[in-house]
């Protein structure tokens, strides 16, 4: 009996070991909720407080990411980027991000439907044509927080306190910045206070920051919205150089040798 005893418990040992051995590591955990994402935009930036950053599209093909076109300059948040809250864990080795802080959510996120203007845009997103009535809530107290609204539906009280009016062309002339973007799906629990709105948009001018979007030339916009196909269930992708170097493996991002 102590020796079936003893049997037994080289067999658990065993056993035990092998299911340890087979444990699938970080780098290749394929239970992430973008491991089916076959289309990704990554943003990188120098560090937490650079307001400046590159944007790249890829395609997955087979495991391998595809660059598709060229490296784009984009300008950020006027205070940098934070941690935000999207598809990826909460991270706690960073700043993290708040309302009205002026930096971009940092992480992985869902990509929302596209806005602009015109009636109709060349995108398979979703498209909102935005209205003069059209408004984004800002008010962390407001029920309404982080969803665009139009107060004809809603009520002009409810929108009471937003300062992100979606046509800012009828506020000042010539203001082209949401004339064509895509909602980024940061915090989309609408948490009160930890950021709402944040979007990719039309630069201002090159060299102008953002209150916490990513901004960038309309050319760019145009071939990302026409690139873009909800089918492949892409995402937005926003890093410092060494927070996306740190993760590349385990969150199944593209590597760096694929960059150009």
């Amino acid at each position: 009996m102590p020796r079936l005893q003893n049997l037994l418990t080289t067999a658990t040992a065993v056993i035990a070991l092998s299911a340890c051995a087979n444990t699938p590591s970080m780098s290749t955990a394929p239970n992430l909720p973008w491991s089916n994402a076959n289309q990704m935009i990554v943003v990188t930036s120098a560090d937490w407080n650079n307001v400046r950053g590159t944007l790249r599209r890829f395609e997955r093909s087979g495991e391998d990411w595809l660059q598709v076109g060229n490296a784009e300059p984009v300008m950020l948040g006027r205070s940098g980027i934070a941690w935000g809250m999207g598809l990826h864990p909460a991270q706690s080795d960073g700043p993290q991000k708040r309302e009205g802080d002026g930096r971009n959510p940092a992480g992985v996120f869902a990509i929302g439907p596209a806005f602009g203007y015109s009636a109709t845009a060349e995108t398979s997103l979703n498209y909102l044509p935005m209205q003069a009535t059209s408004w984004c809530m800002d008010v962390p107290a407001s029920p309404l927080y982080n969803q665009i609204v139009d107060s004809r539906n809603v009520g002009e009280q409810a929108v009471e306190g937003s300062s992100e009016r979606m046509r800012l062309d009828l506020q000042t002339k010539g203001d082209d910045r949401y004339k064509l973007g895509f909602v980024i799906q940061h915090n989309p629990q609408n948490v009160r206070g930890m950021g709402s709105c944040i979007f990719a948009h039309l630069w201002g001018n090159p060299d102008k920051t953002t209150a916490g979007c990513t901004a960038m030339n309309e050319l760019v916009m145009r071939e990302a919205l026409a690139w873009l196909k909800p089918a492949a269930r892409p995402v937005f992708v926003q890093l410092t150089d060494a927070d996306y170097d740190a993760r590349q493996a385990a969150w199944q991002l593209p590597a760096r040798t694929d960059f150009r």
